[in-house]
């Protein structure tokens, strides 16, 4: 799997992880309540969870926080993250199996559901489509599975990035340096529209797709396999 931007193999980068994400993602902590309860509608008491991008560990710990009887299986292709993830989770290791590498690494399940949460916009449209249908087929029918990602709404992407990345630095407010960050981001990574990313989650073989978080670029989907 190609991941045109990578900045998770850096060790300053993960250290400042999580410390940094809920600055740059707005509401993250309320986010990642949403993700638990869209799962939670279809998923039985003891679900098993897929977690996809599941470096860093925060979404597992909020879900594993709020549903003691659930468990828990994480892919990430980055070491040092999962490094992270095992730390920020090592108070529900018994719950959770993380392990190294992309969704064709996953256990076949069937899973009770799957998030996968800022990661889809790092892989190339391709491989996207092709990621979504190899979770697709990891699930049980009518089980959700939840996303959220960095989208290009808008005749303007540049100008919605640089939005977020105002919003993410605390350091003062410097549109200048928002503007070259968002244009460098926004050549790195291989941005879809909102349209088109609800239409590779209707090829993956989801069903019922509906938006339900939008924050700058940001935008979350839920959708139900089919």
């Amino acid at each position: 799997m190609n991941h045109k931007h990578a900045p998770f193999i850096d060790p300053a980068a993960v250290t400042s992880y999580t410390a940094n994400a809920p600055l740059k993602v707005p509401g993250l902590a309320d986010l990642h309540r949403m993700v638990m309860l869209l799962l939670a509608e279809e998923a039985p008491g003891d679900a098993h969870i897929l977690i996809v991008g599941a470096g860093g560990g925060m979404e597992t710990r909020a879900m594993a926080e709020a549903q003691p009887a659930w468990r828990f299986t994480g892919v990430d292709p980055s070491p040092v993250m999962l490094d992270l993830a095992r730390q920020t989770l090592s108070v529900f290791a018994d719950r959770v199996d993380l392990i190294q590498g992309t969704i064709d690494r996953a256990p076949a399940g069937p899973f009770d559901g799957a998030t996968c949460l800022l990661t889809l916009h790092h892989i190339d449209r391709d491989e996207r489509l092709q990621t979504l249908k190899d979770i697709r087929r990891r699930l049980k029918p009518g089980a959700q599975l939840v996303i959220v990602e960095h989208s290009a709404p808008g005749a303007d992407p540049e100008r919605w990035m640089t939005r977020s990345v105002a919003f993410g630095d605390r350091t003062g407010l410097d549109w200048a340096k928002a503007a070259a960050t968002a244009r460098m981001m926004t050549e790195r990574l291989p941005l879809l529209t909102p349209a088109q990313e609800e239409v590779l989650l209707r090829k993956a073989g989801f069903t019922d797709v509906e938006q339900y978080y939008a924050a700058f670029s940001f935008r979350g989907w839920i959708g139900t396999a089919g």
